[in-house]
């Protein structure tokens, strides 16, 4: 085990496999050697370099990455030979490879692979198609990368082609990883590990590409690097839309994508057009959709990188958690006074806003999702200065977000629901495929005359099922299935909004800034560094906390339920205490108090009153209904 971990990891896992093959647990040895190192406080994750970062041409092929993604599709499951068998031509001397992690048989020159050997291994793996975390702020990016080294020095395998030749030559005498690219021998290709379930190859043309490749990103202009990530055990656990961090042997074989460049024309035409697409989909070129081999993944609950990755799971970071709720009271007073200049001096408002920002599914009961909060804020100004200006603080103090202006034109073009594509198999991205706790500020201060047509209505109804049961139903052409999420929507509005929520706050700015930008700016200047951390520590860790109502409470809520529809049993509804029951959820929990306590549901009553006193007031000096 004493071998560079992060440089040459495929050379320690062929040790250990080398020593204890047959050994059962041999594989459980490597994966807890992995996960010792990346904890260790010295030299552990910090070291292992990040896509997320770094581009791929300046990292070592065969080395340890890591990679923060979402998965937005999931393939068949595949075969690859687990071992394999090679024999020597000079000699004659046969030995056994893992192939586990490869893409490529670690072959030398003067070796080849025995395809009919009895002892090849065939074993499943699985791929995950996936994609940086769709609206990371930029605050969450700059810290996750100023943790790790600052530096990485280009790797040789990306030198222009002339000057590396030599290099890799030299190279193929210590790996065998290089000899696929130089060869049209039938034999050497046979290295290629990876096969599909009916023992076709997946494999793309690397040529002309690049600008035509769909990288399958839900929202637009998002940048970054899509990888196949390739999955070995326990991938049953994950599912499309979690977001992971991946810790892998880093693949970019050109030979991946070598059948496609040296097929017969004759053949092509003679296959279905389907299944071309199909493989070309699956298997594009390497240098602009690199593959990984986990050998460490974890599905993460949330992307902060503020707090514990693993909250209230171990003893350090219990730890945290609670030296952090005893502050939460001071932190409470300072994001309350951060977001009421935001909202230009409405403190009402930003006491709601708190509340939407820290909701969250905690549970389904049947078809209701439970603990959402959608915010709609009506009385914005008809301008985008308004909301931009609002946006940019929020970007500010959560882990994820997107804004989207809901005109005519982005509702009839844009494509909110992803849809399956038959042709290719798979899943193309829609605007609506977020990971956990995204905050959806939906503009509709925008919205002007028009008609929408039916993708528009289709987009409308698929925001509608979003914020009334957190759901959206994926388009698979014969059927609609239905992929539960868990995102803050905050839509804001002149008047009543045309789309649902849970909550109606009608806004009153007390200032009037001469520039919103200039304003955003000088509130963020104002604000110190460590002051935005606590926000955003405050927000992220208040969505993971537990919750409960003891039943003494729940008896007086009940009895003061009873009461209020004595006295207005035509304005107090079931819907009503459900609101209730959230906001004084949300306000224990802003508080720092893990169940409701008597104090705070008079407090919520209170906040409700004077929310609905507004309301009235405004429709009254409007002479309609907002």
């Amino acid at each position: 085990m004493s071998r560079d971990w992060i440089s040459d990891p495929l050379s320690l896992v062929q040790a250990v496999y080398a020593q204890n093959g047959s050994s059962p647990d041999w594989e459980k040895k490597v994966s807890d050697f992995f996960h010792e190192k990346l904890q260790d406080n010295q030299c552990g994750w910090v070291s292992v370099p990040s896509l997320n970062d770094v581009p791929a041409h300046y990292l070592k092929p065969g080395g340890l990455v890591h990679f923060r993604c979402m998965i937005q599709d999931m393939f068949d499951p595949e075969y690859y030979m687990g071992v394999y068998e090679t024999v020597d031509r000079g000699t004659n001397c046969r030995a056994l490879h893992l192939g586990k992690y490869r893409d490529v048989a670690d072959c030398k020159p003067h070796q080849e692979v025995d395809l009919q050997s009895a002892r090849i291994v065939t074993l499943e793996r699985q791929t995950f198609y996936c994609v940086p975390v769709p609206g990371e702020s930029a605050w969450v990016k700059e810290m996750y990368s100023s943790s790790r080294p600052a530096t990485v020095c280009p790797s040789t395998s990306y030198i222009p082609t002339r000057q590396k030749r030599s290099l890799e030559e030299e190279d193929d005498n210590r790996t065998g990883c290089h000899s696929m690219q130089h060869t049209g021998d039938a034999q050497e290709k046979c290295k290629r590990l990876e096969t599909d379930r009916q023992g076709g190859q997946q494999t793309a043309e690397a040529s002309n590409c690049s600008q035509s490749l769909d990288l399958y990103f839900p929202l637009p202009g998002e940048k970054g690097l899509a990888c196949l990530v390739k999955v070995y055990e326990n991938w049953d656990s994950f599912k499309v839309n979690d977001v992971l961090e991946v810790y892998g042997v880093l693949s970019v074989e050109p030979a991946l994508g070598a059948p496609y460049e040296d097929r017969d024309p004759m053949s092509s035409l003679l296959e279905p057009v389907d299944a071309l697409e199909e493989q070309r989909a699956h298997s594009p070129p390497t240098s602009l959709v690199p593959r990984v081999h986990a050998i460490v993944i974890h599905k993460l609950s949330h992307t902060n990188p503020l707090i514990p990755s693993s909250v209230c799971q171990t003893a350090e970071s219990k730890q945290c958690v609670s030296g952090f709720m005893s502050e939460l009271s001071s932190v409470r007073g300072e994001l309350l006074g951060f977001l009421t200049h935001a909202l230009l001096g409405d403190g009402l408002a930003a006491e709601y806003l708190v509340l939407h920002l820290i909701s969250t599914v905690y549970a389904r009961r049947d078809v209701l999702p439970l603990g959402k909060f959608t915010l709609n804020l009506s009385g914005c100004p008809r301008n985008k200065d308004f909301i931009q200006h609002l946006y940019r603080i929020l970007q500010q103090i959560v882990p994820a977000s997107h804004y989207l202006p809901m005109t005519i034109e982005n509702m009839n073009s844009g494509r909110f629901v992803p849809c399956k594509d038959y042709n290719t198999n798979r899943l193309v991205s829609g605007l609506l495929q977020l990971p956990a706790h995204t905050v959806l500020v939906v503009d509709e201060t925008v919205l002007e005359q028009g008609q929408l047509d039916t993708a528009g209505v289709r987009n409308l109804t698929a925001l509608g099922n979003l914020i009334t049961w957190q759901k959206v139903d994926y388009d698979f052409s014969y059927h609609q299935m239905e992929f539960p999420c868990n995102i803050n929507v905050l839509v804001t509005s002149e008047g009543r909004s045309l789309l649902p929520s849970d909550c109606q706050v009608h806004l009153k700015p007390q200032m009037r800034p001469p520039s919103l930008e200039q304003y955003s700016e000088a509130l963020l200047s104002a604000t110190l560094p460590s002051l935005l951390n606590r926000f955003r520590t405050y927000l992220s860790l208040l969505q993971l906390v537990d919750y409960s109502i003891p039943d003494e409470i729940f008896k007086v809520v009940e009895d003061d339920f009873v009461d209020m529809r004595k006295r207005e049993p035509q304005s107090i509804t079931a819907e009503d205490l459900h609101r209730l029951l959230v906001v004084a959820r949300l306000l224990s929990l802003s508080i720092g108090q893990t169940s409701l306590s008597q104090e705070t549901w008079l407090r919520a009553k209170e906040l409700e009153i004077q929310r609905k006193s507004r309301l009235q007031e405004q429709k009254y000096l409007n002479g309609n209904e907002l």
